[in-house]
Order: C-alpha cells, then structure tokens, then sequence
C-alpha cells in the first residue's frame, strides 16, 4: 500500500483493522465504508475493495480446515488448491435465454474483454471485472452474475416445461431464476427460504427477469405447513443447503476464520435434516439435488452417503448420464469442481431419485 495516497493509505488501514476482527462479512463492511466515503472515485474504491480482499485472501488457511482437506487429497493438490483461492475469482453471468442469447451478450460486453465458459452454455466470464448494474443488458434482465457452478447444479436438475419444481433454500433466487429459465416460463417453481429479507431480494430480480412460473414461500422451518402440502406431489427438488461456504474463498476469504469445527458439526445435523425434509415432497421418479459451495467432504458425500443408508427409496443417478463432460464428475458419479480445476467456486451437487 506505500504506493497509494497517504490518505486513501489510511483509510484502507483503518478498515483493514475492523475486517481482521471477522465479526461481519467484509462484503458488508465495504458497503457500509463506501457509503460513507462518498468522495471517493470509482477507480480509488476498486483500489480500497481489492487491496482488503487480497489481505485476507492471501493469509494462511487455519490448520483445521487443512488438515481436513489433507485427509481427503494429496498434499500437491491441497497446494494447488489453496494457491487456487489466493486468486481473485473472475465476474461470472449467466444469459438469460428468455430475452438473448450468449453471442448478443458477448458482443455488447466486448469492451471487456467476455469469453464463453468452458462448461456452462449459458455462462459468459468477463476477463475485465466492472459493475455492471446499471449497464442495460442488466437492468433489461438479459444477464445475472452467476457462477458457472451454480449455473451446472441447475442444469443437473434438468427441470422440464410442465413440471413442479421446489428450490429448498432459495435465498435471493440466483438458482431460482436458472431453474425457471430453462423450463421456458412454463411449469411452477416453489421458492421456500426461512429469511423475509433474503427472499426480498428475489423481488426485483423477478421483475428483471420477465418469469411469471416463480412463487416464493416464506417458511418457518423445513417442516412448515407450506412444504408438508406438497409432500409427494413434486416432480424435482433443489437444495441448496447452508454450508461453510469454504468453496467461495475467492469471493468471501474472511469465511475461513469465521467457521470453526463446532459451527461444522452443528451445520451437518442442519443440511441432514434439510435433505431429509425436501426429499419427502417428490413423486415416486421424482428427482433430487443436494449441493452446498463448501469443499469438505463431510458436508458433501457424507451427508448424501448418510441419506441414502437411511433412505433406501432414493438411489443416485450419475452426474454424467446428466451433464456430458468427464471432467465434472468425481469417482462417485456426484458433481464436484474445484478452482483449480474447473475455474469455478469449490462446488458440490449429488442427483438422486426417488424409487419407490
């Protein structure tokens, strides 16, 4: 930093102090430094957000998390993949079908430099990062900023036009919108979450995106009312469970010393009982994925690997038989990417089905 302003130097030292105390998300820190340094230029706020994300980006994984990762790879590609999340993760969109197509989207956002992503047919990877929310080809809704794994996990549910579809843990709607794109603004899509503020989120999104087949569902719980009425009913069900999300450490570094081992454990129980709950709304053929963004395998195959022992009615389906790339998926037929591998979040998704 001895190369910037002696102001803006201090500035960035002083909210540096504030995020190496890990007590609020520094997305969150960020958002409420620039609202109050109004003076700032665009180009002196990118210095301020890149400079506190590499800090915290570049610092030492804490030895639990490695010794986790230790245990399930080898020690060259443990290297390989915290070198992996040091680097800034690149500006992800996926196209929205409905109003363009991928080479429209490419050829307006020339000037920075967009290439087509390597797995997804709807992802566009901008090699110049920008804002682009007040760019039209955001505004008109023929884009979200969406990572290319998140974009594969929809595709792996591979939702039809006539077909009702539930996402678990719809948050803000990201996967939500995918999820009515590819059925065509046909069908319903249920989006259940427990947090009002969260599913608020999805409103404007919604209107962005011109889909009218997307119902969110505020519920209290996995076992509310609202989801027990539409026990067997459902034809595919996303969950996208809470996680560590230690896959995102690219975006959100500060993730890694705001979990602990407790806080794993306690999560476990929670995306167990989660599955267990989404998994009661399928018809018999019906189809289910469980994803979370972490890179831990007790958060991943051991839960699914726990759900299928205690629901022998489920079995998997292979990652493949769905998404036609070797490259996606891991010995056990689940969908497991990796940064250093695929250029994407650390993401994880099983697909199974109901038998009977």
């Amino acid at each position: 930093m001895k190369h910037l302003p002696v102001a803006l130097n201090k500035l960035i030292d002083d909210l540096l102090k504030e995020v190496l105390k890990f007590k609020s998300p520094t997305d969150k820190l960020l958002s409420e430094f620039f609202r109050n340094s109004r003076h700032l230029q665009p180009k002196e706020r990118s210095v301020v957000a890149e400079t506190i994300y590499s800090t915290v980006r570049n610092m030492e994984l804490p030895k639990w998390i490695y010794d986790k990762l230790a245990k399930q790879m080898a020690k060259d590609e443990v290297a390989m993949l915290i070198n992996s999340l040091m680097v800034q993760a690149p500006l992800t969109l996926r196209v929205n079908i409905l109003k363009t197509n991928r080479q429209k989207i490419i050829k307006e956002l020339a000037r920075y430099n967009p290439i087509e992503c390597r797995f997804s047919p709807y992802g566009v990877q901008l090699n110049d990062r920008t804002f682009l929310s007040k760019h039209p080809v955001f505004t008109e809704g023929l884009i979200e900023v969406q990572d290319e794994s998140s974009q594969l996990a929809g595709l792996l549910l591979n939702p039809k036009r006539s077909e009702m579809v539930v996402d678990f843990c719809a948050g803000a709607g990201g996967k939500t919108l995918l999820l009515g794109m590819l059925m065509r603004n046909s069908g319903r899509v249920y989006a259940f979450d427990i947090n009002q503020k969260r599913l608020s989120n999805l409103t404007p999104r919604l209107a962005r995106s011109g889909l009218s087949n997307i119902h969110p569902q505020l519920i209290q719980n996995e076992n509310d009312t609202k989801v027990k009425r539409l026990h067997g009913k459902i034809d595919k069900v996303f969950v996208d469970a809470p996680c560590s999300g230690l896959g995102t450490l690219r975006r959100s570094p500060e993730l890694k010393f705001r979990q602990s081992e407790t806080g794993i454990a306690e999560l476990n129980i929670k995306q167990l009982s989660i599955l267990n709950s989404a998994s009661k709304l399928l018809k018999v053929g019906g189809m289910l994925v469980y994803a979370t963004c972490s890179i831990l395998k007790e958060e991943n195959e051991d839960i699914v690997n726990t759900f299928l022992f205690n629901n022998t009615n489920f079995k998997v389906i292979p990652v493949s038989t769905v998404l036609d790339n070797p490259d996606l998926a891991n010995d056990t037929g689940f969908l497991c990417l990796m940064p250093h591998m695929h250029n994407t979040d650390g993401f994880f998704a099983a697909l199974m089905q109901r038998i009977n």
